[in-house]
């Protein structure tokens, strides 16, 4: 049987003549006394328990062993003088950071015990960390069925290169869509180009989209490649097209029917090849009514049309996402942080997410920094307390609650005449007795 690895961090050396002396034969410990060492012998594939010796409650420097802890799989112990633990700074620090700790003078046994422990709950989280942590498809965290459905329609737009309309609430993900479709698409190795056509000021969008010559207004010293012809041979994707201005509108319409382009100061037409990819947050069938979306272009961009859920549309997906990105940020989080509490759960799971998905990895990601738990709760995340379930009574608490209530109706309904109620209910007196005083009824 192969012996179990083990990192020990000893200063002084004593404590590791001790663990020698102990005779843990099927423990291998790489006995180290500083950190630079230490980081260095981590950097390939760490072992599962690490032990760190405290000859004084200042015997380490606190961040630099935090960021240690913090960045590697590892349950650490803490083998220390009892008398340390009543010390303000290092009582927190393990507490944060430790899966357990062993006061000296070193028992056998007890160690032995703590040390099965802590291999043990190594094993088990490694083993959970090689599960997938993204389940979804292409790139992309879900198994609702309303994510099912949008990764089958990306699967069937993918093949074909179609202009796309992708709808959906702000920070629900319509980026993350149009960068699917592309990297599955033929043009996957042309490039992707992402432009918000809200964020653009209005006098400098034509010179975005179409690009301009030099000298063709007031601070163009050099030709400028607009992004149309930039994703020559890939995918423009245009988010907010909304607010894209009317008269460029009519510009763009005729590039989707002509695929040539014009740039800024030039009369020479350029032919481009792109595939146009295009998303709101606002009713575009509104925006035309109203006269402030041409119908002409909303026909052109309306190919194929693909509608992004809402966070709160898929609450099967919360849980998933949030290990996810707690996943994906675990070398950003404070050092005690190992997860989520079952409360927090709950209140992410109530909270409608107005930001969508954005606003859960931002919440998440501030809650890893800034929480003092060892699991994040709702507070650390800035939600309301979820509320509490209900218990689910017994099936003698349910049956005592039945019979309190019929019981209870029927002195009322007779006046407390305890001769006509047993007899309405089938029992003796005696017996209707022993039931109003177990059922704590006062007549």
């Amino acid at each position: 049987m192969s012996k179990r690895k083990g990192l020990l961090l000893d200063q002084q050396g004593t404590i590791s003549a001790a663990v020698q002396r102990l005779g843990f034969t099927d423990w291998d410990f790489l006995t180290l006394d500083n950190l630079d060492a230490a980081r260095k012998a981590l950097s390939g594939r760490p072992p599962l328990v690490g032990l760190v010796v405290f000859d004084s409650a200042r015997s380490w420097p606190a961040r630099q062993l935090e960021s240690l802890i913090s960045r590697h799989q590892i349950e650490w112990i803490a083998i220390l003088e009892r008398s340390l633990m009543q010390d303000g700074d290092l009582a927190p620090l393990v507490a944060r950071s430790f899966h357990d700790f062993h006061t000296l003078p070193l028992d056998r046994e007890r160690l032995r015990m703590t040390l099965g422990h802590a291999h043990g709950k190594a094993v088990i989280s490694r083993a959970a960390a090689e599960f997938p942590q993204h389940p979804g498809r292409f790139g992309m965290t879900g198994s609702s069925d309303r994510m099912q459905a949008l990764f089958r329609q990306i699967e069937r737009i993918s093949t074909v290169d179609a202009p796309v309309l992708i709808g959906g609430e702000s920070g629900s993900g319509k980026e993350l869509v149009a960068r699917a479709i592309h990297s599955h698409s033929d043009r996957k190795n042309g490039p992707f180009i992402a432009m918000n056509c809200g964020a653009i000021p209005p006098n400098l969008i034509q010179s975005e989209l179409f690009g301009h010559e030099r000298g063709a207004f007031s601070g163009a010293h050099q030709r400028k490649i607009g992004n149309i012809e930039a994703a020559n041979d890939g995918v423009l994707f245009l988010d907010e097209i909304g607010d894209l201005p009317l008269d460029l509108q009519a510009n763009f319409l005729r590039f989707l029917q002509e695929h040539t382009i014009v740039r800024v100061g030039s009369t020479e037409r350029v032919r481009v090849n792109v595939r146009i990819l295009a998303a709101t947050h606002v009713d575009l069938h509104r925006a035309v009514g109203e006269g402030r979306f041409r119908e002409d272009l909303f026909y052109r961009l309306n190919v194929v049309h693909l509608k992004v859920p809402a966070l709160r549309e898929r609450s099967d997906d919360i849980t998933l996402l949030a290990d996810t990105i707690f996943n994906d940020n675990i070398h950003q989080k404070a050092p005690q942080v190992r997860g989520f509490s079952s409360e927090a759960l709950r209140a992410m799971q109530e909270y409608p997410w107005p930001g969508n998905v954005r606003e859960l990895i931002n919440r998440i990601q501030h809650a890893m920094i800034m929480s003092e738990n060892r699991l994040i709760t709702s507070a650390d995340l800035g939600l309301p307390q979820a509320q509490q379930e209900p218990d689910t009574p017994t099936l003698d608490e349910a049956r005592a609650s039945v019979e309190k209530e019929i019981i209870v109706s029927n002195l009322r309904k007779y006046r407390n005449n305890v001769s006509e109620v047993a007899r309405q209910l089938g029992v003796s007196r005696v017996t209707l007795y022993r039931m109003i005083d177990r059922l704590n009824i006062v007549l």
